[in-house]
């Protein structure tokens, strides 16, 4: 199998026992079907993200006994990359101005007859007239509107391992943030993911299902830009005590708080239905992809 899987953090933090969970499933997935495996850095929120963060991670990663296939790939180098996504995409007519606050999306997706959690598209059809107008009242404030996507399909289908085919709305996702027009605007997840796997080869995405509702929206921005489609494996999140995703506020959750990286694994292995495993080589020999409990695990601490 040629081809590439992934891991690919945000460097806004150490790594908790859910994260290690998801890397050592796509490092497994990954040598179970050939594939090479890449690490990249989704640093593209400036405000949230560090070196420092990013350099802590890919240490508890090694820690673990992760290994890598070729350098590091940071997003923030990418950014040209994503300008030229853009550029494609506004060509082809599939781009518009967005000037609603965070305040004004909530309140229009409360009212009637709107999807929950979906853009209403409130910006969509304004007259040129009053895109200007919008854009007037923005720059007097400083700030630039946001760019989204002009979706020309109400749904779009990807292909999961677990789930299988996948049919979900398609939203006007955002590509490129607004903001402040003096520090520049950062990029949206769903057009540098889509990029960046197309780039690196990866046609292999393991990650946690709360993931799973994006990957239509992604293979269908993939489409639209002419990029090869990937496969989709998402996998049972880590909970904490209460039920809810494992967090913080749970206690000793990451490698640093836990002190060991052998009782880090030998979780881990439990939790895959690979018990007594001592080292990573071991919970590979013995992985079954199918034997995967599908429900979500709970860390007790």
């Amino acid at each position: 199998m040629s081809g590439a899987g992934r891991y690919a953090p945000s460097p806004s933090g150490d790594l908790h026992l859910g994260n290690l969970r998801t890397a050592v499933l796509a490092w497994l997935f990954a040598c179970g079907t050939g594939r090479d495996f890449l690490l990249r850095v989704e640093d593209i929120d400036t405000a949230r993200s560090s070196r420092e963060s990013a350099e802590r991670q890919i240490s508890d990663l090694v820690a673990l006994g992760i290994d890598f296939d070729g350098e590091v790939l940071y997003q923030s180098s990418r950014f040209c990359a994503y300008e030229s996504a853009l550029a494609q995409l506004q060509d082809a007519g599939y781009v518009y101005e967005c000037y609603c606050s965070r305040k004004d999306i909530r309140e229009a997706s409360s009212a009637p007859h709107t999807t929950p959690g979906m853009y209403p598209g409130t910006c969509r059809n304004l007259t040129e007239e009053q895109r200007a107008l919008r854009r007037s009242q923005l720059a007097s404030q400083g700030r630039v509107p946001a760019l989204r996507l002009r979706s020309s399909v109400s749904s779009f289908t990807a292909t999961d391992y677990y789930a299988g085919l996948i049919e979900a709305p398609i939203d006007d996702v955002i590509l490129r943030r607004g903001g402040n027009a003096s520090q520049g605007q950062d990029w949206a997840y769903n057009l540098a993911v889509v990029v960046d796997d197309a780039y690196q080869g990866i046609d292999q995405v393991v990650r946690g299902d709360d993931l799973l509702d994006q990957a239509p929206t992604q293979a269908y921005l993939a489409s639209l830009l002419g990029l090869p489609p990937v496969e989709y494996v998402h996998v049972p999140l880590v909970l904490g005590p209460t039920g809810e995703r494992l967090a913080k506020r749970d206690g000793a959750v990451t490698l640093r708080e836990l002190g060991s990286a052998s009782s880090v694994v030998r979780w881990i292995g439990e939790s895959l239905g690979v018990a007594g495993a001592a080292s990573l080589a071991e919970i590979r020999e013995r992985f079954d992809p199918a034997a995967l409990p599908r429900e979500p695990v709970v860390w007790r601490g």
